[in-house]
This record gives structure tokens, sequence and C-alpha cells, in this order.
């Protein structure tokens, strides 16, 4: 059902503003991140809103969005062979955020070039083509956008799951932010895992044939510190100075804390000169209010890279900032 019109205007023609796909809808679904994205976007309980996509003019950066449509139009249609010709003019791929119409959106999706949902394997280097996005407000109006945030169809990615190896489903989330990073640690570089326990970015990272120091309070389980190149530290990895490491070639982090007291462990990473490639979780369930969150999430921006809410994320964000190429 069509909730409210953020806008009013023809209904042709490219939009100021941008559209926010919500991360509510993920594999972690509850209003959490919805509740995030609307006080991050300074809207009420409703308007600016079609089913899940929100709308808004703000040039901020917004952290808690699934898929951010970057240029979003309106393309009012009389025939479903009219509109997928128009969307096949723009680009190869693209795929439907639905709310309503889903018979006549299905038509217009079965016009379109088919795209694989299936699920990946790891590792799987993403592919360059871009997806665009797209929905119907009604039986005549298209809202689409080619360019998106996510590089994944509507922000969701599904891997073949090891149901056996890893201790815990976290490496879901590791696996998704090397993915979209197009590049993950090659044999023999050495990775700091912090907040290791029990296992499961560091079962990933060992299996990539990488040098692992697992740093945790609590025990990795038994099978992943057995694992090939894996040494164990039983430690508060913050209480660790970058010089206690020494250089090494990734960093990751998924150490329960609060946000400020990663960003201040990252700082010194950083000013340390000892790493170029991270990936952290920013937990964030408690952490502030979500006002004041907003403003600790921006402060990691100034760090370079990217904060993004992963597909597989629960109440957290993800800071990856990575130098080197998928190549090298």
């Amino acid at each position: 059902m069509l909730i409210t019109s953020p806008i009013t205007l023809a209904k042709t023609g490219l939009l100021p503003g941008r559209v926010y796909e919500a991360a509510s809808t993920g594999v972690y679904a509850d209003k959490y991140a919805e509740t995030c994205l609307r006080v991050e976007l300074g809207l009420a309980d409703s308007g600016n809103t079609w089913g899940p996509l929100f709308y808004s003019e703000t040039r901020e950066p917004v952290f808690w969005a699934r898929n951010i449509w970057l240029s979003p139009f309106l393309l009012e249609f009389d025939s479903i062979g009219s509109v997928a010709t128009a969307l096949r003019g723009i680009q190869r791929n693209w795929h439907p955020t639905l709310f309503t119409h889903w018979r006549r959106a299905a038509l217009i999706q079965s016009r379109l070039p088919p795209m694989s949902l299936k699920p990946r394997p790891f590792p799987w280097l993403l592919p360059d083509a871009s997806v665009g996005a797209w929905t119907l407000l009604d039986e005549h109006t298209l809202l689409a956008s080619a360019n998106c945030s996510s590089p994944f169809p509507g922000g969701v990615i599904q891997f073949e799951e090891d149901k056996n190896g890893p201790p815990s489903r976290a490496y879901l989330k590791l696996w998704e932010a090397l993915v979209r990073c197009r590049v993950w640690p090659h044999t023999g570089d050495r990775c700091l895992d912090a907040g290791a326990s029990p296992g499961g970015w560091t079962w990933t990272l060992a299996r990539l044939k990488a040098n692992v120091i697992a740093v945790d309070r609590a025990p990795l389980a038994e099978q992943v510190a057995r694992m090939p190149g894996v040494s164990f530290t039983r430690h508060d990895a913050f209480s660790l100075q970058p010089e206690d490491i020494g250089p090494i070639d990734w960093l990751f982090c998924d150490v329960i804390c609060y946000p400020d007291r990663l960003y201040e462990w990252i700082e010194k990473w950083l000013a340390a000169d000892l790493c170029q490639n991270f990936v952290c979780t920013i937990k964030t369930q408690g952490a502030n209010t979500r006002r004041n969150l907003s403003d600790t999430l921006r402060r990691f921006t100034t760090l370079g890279g990217q904060v993004i809410h992963l597909y597989h994320n629960k109440h957290e964000l993800t800071w990856l900032k990575v130098s080197r190429r998928p190549d090298e």
C-alpha cells in the first residue's frame, strides 16, 4: 500500500533527493535499524515514505540504509513493454523492491534481463556491473535509480553457508564485507583478529591461509585454535598497543564495546601507520541515544573508508577502510 508520497512534482523526471531502503528487512529484521534511519533523516513516524523506501534531500552521511538509491527518477508509462524497454535502454541489471502492484511488477521484471540471486561461494569476486533498483508507486508510475550504494541486488547477498566448520554465524558478515571490498587477505598475510572468540572470523582468515593473531579474553573454539597459521592470545585487545603487535596487513575487530572506545583504538593504529586494511564492527545497541550515536558514526567517516550497514549486520554497522587493490 502506498503510504505517503514524499514529494509533489511532475510524474517524470529526476528527483532532487535520494531514496533510502530500510535495513530492517534484512536477515535480522526488526525495527531498530528503521528507527535509526528515521532519526538520521529527520523523519517522523509517517510521511516521506513509499513502503520500505524513505525519501530525503539530506546530504548528510546516512548509515542505517540497506541500499541507497543515489540518482532516483520517476517515470510515467503506459504499458509494461514500454517501461521495460526504458529500463533496458539505461543498463542491463535491475532489481525490484516492491510494496504494491506485485503482479504488474512481476510482468515488468520478466521482460528485463535475468539476474542470478543464487547463494554465492566465498571467496567470490563481485562483478563490476552496477545493479539498479526500481519499484512501482502506482499502476503507471515507476520510481527507479540506475546508481545505488550497494553492489548487491536490493542490498542483499546470500552465501553458500558452511554449517560444520565455523563456531558461529559471524563469519557471514566478514564474508560480505570482504566481497564488498573486492579483496581479502592473501596466503601469508599477517592479520589481527580482535575480539576473536569463539572464532568465526579467525576461521575465515585461516581458511584463506593467512597468519592470524587472535586476541580475546575468552578462548577460541578448539577446532579453530588448531587451524594452521592461528596463534591465540588471551588478552583485552584494546589494552594492546599497535607497537605490541607490530606491522600487520589487516586489522579485523568484532569486539563488543562502545563505539567511542573502538574509535580511539583505531586512531592509535592509524597514527602508528602499522596497518592499511581495516574491517571493524561498530556495536550500537544501547551505546547512546540514537541522535548522539549519529554524531559518533560521523567521526568514523573522518578516518577514511566508509561506514555501512551490511545485510548480515544486526544492531551494528561496519567500518571498512581498504587500500589494497583486488589485483595486488
